[in-house]
């Protein structure tokens, strides 16, 4: 299998979709025209996607009282007033980052964002100094 020259090095295709099948946060990528184009299809989905949702605009997949919100901040991303936000939700009682940032090409032209989702709960835990020695010690 051929790999895919990256900046920064080069991947397979299997081991990229290793890498977003493992690491816990999923991503959503939309197009220059808001459409979902690609999303982590990961076990850890706080949202779940199915291929049906690829080609559907970002307001189909995101309930009803987000899309005044996320319709803003992507005009924002659309006309450069805005590269990035971040924000919190609750989500089945647990906190969540919700991280949207502006894509662009090489000539700086807007060719769409990525939406990362990610649970907080266990990253806001007190003595984090005692928290990442434990990390360190647990055997996964």
């Amino acid at each position: 299998m051929k790999d895919i020259k990256l900046q920064g090095g080069h991947l397979s295709l299997d081991q990229l979709n290793a890498i977003f099948r493992t690491i816990p946060q999923e991503m959503d990528v939309l197009d220059e025209n808001d459409r979902v184009v690609w999303s982590s299809m990961n076990k850890h989905r706080l949202f779940k996607r199915t291929e049906k949702d690829i080609g559907k605009t970002v307001f189909e997949v995101h309930p009803g009282h987000s899309q005044k919100h996320v319709k803003e901040v992507l005009n924002q991303m659309h006309t450069g007033s805005r590269s990035t936000i971040s924000i919190m939700i609750t989500k089945d009682n647990q906190p969540v980052n919700i991280s949207f940032y502006s894509l662009y090409n090489e000539a700086g032209k807007y060719i769409g964002c990525i939406e990362v989702t990610q649970p907080v709960s266990n990253l806001q835990i007190r003595g984090s100094k005692l928290r990442n020695i434990l990390n360190v010690l647990k055997k996964h």
